[in-house]
């Protein structure tokens, strides 16, 4: 019971990410809006700010999925152990010392109302009102 608990979490975690892909611009994330842009001699524009679905639950809900599912595996050896620690000690300082300080800059004033009332990664520890 508790092996499909932990695989039932670990595919959980992949389809997060999957979808929250899906819920901005896939396409832009990973770099085919700025290719077709690129041939077609345009340049891109930002991305839209969007906070929709999961958006609105956490403000990084791709490297929640990727959390869980790292966490969640369900053959966890000490070299998958070392690793999860290592991704999840990054995943946190970048976000909170690179990604967010580019989106504040980016997004200014709207960024950082999302950012009071919308947790980054962990699901419900802010209190929401507007999102």
């Amino acid at each position: 019971m508790a092996i499909a608990l932990i695989t039932g979490l670990y595919f959980l975690g992949w389809l997060i990410v999957l979808l929250s892909t899906f819920m901005i611009s896939h396409f832009e994330l990973f770099g085919l809006t700025q290719i077709i842009d690129n041939l077609k001699n345009r340049q891109t524009a930002h991305p839209k700010f969007q906070t929709n679905y999961l958006y609105k639950i956490v403000r990084h809900p791709i490297m929640l999925g990727f959390l869980i599912a790292f966490w969640a595996a369900p053959t966890m050896t000490v070299g998958h152990l070392f690793f999860t620690i290592v991704t999840t000690v990054y995943i946190f300082v970048a976000v909170k010392y690179l990604e967010e300080k580019d989106l504040k800059k980016i997004i200014g004033e709207k960024y950082e109302t999302y950012q009071q009332e919308v947790p980054m990664i962990v699901p419900f520890t802010k209190r929401r009102s507007k999102f």
